[in-house]
């Protein structure tokens, strides 16, 4: 995401802010399609639904978790911080 935002403000030539507006606008959707394919795929093993399911029902659980959390901080908290770091070099 901040790889793709540097390249829209360098090469594209518009503002900082735009570029982290419409960085992150544009990488929302494969973001989100990541996220939202893995999260209720990995549902089933976290309830412990099937056979021999127990064992991995933590394992999923931390998985679901962990990619939860880090979707919202690479969609929200990451370009929030890169524009306010960022800013004080410019």
């Amino acid at each position: 995401l901040v790889d793709f935002i540097n390249q829209k403000f360098k090469s594209g030539g518009m503002a900082f802010r735009e570029a982290v507006v419409e960085g992150s606008a544009l990488r929302l959707r494969p973001i989100l399609m990541t996220a939202l394919t893995t999260i209720p795929g990995m549902l089933p093993l976290a309830l412990g639904l099937g056979e021999g399911s127990e064992s991995l029902a933590p394992l999923a659980r931390s998985v679901v978790g962990g990619l939860t959390v880090s979707t919202f901080t690479t969609l929200l908290v990451i370009p929030a911080l890169y524009f306010l770091m960022a800013r004080k070099k410019i």
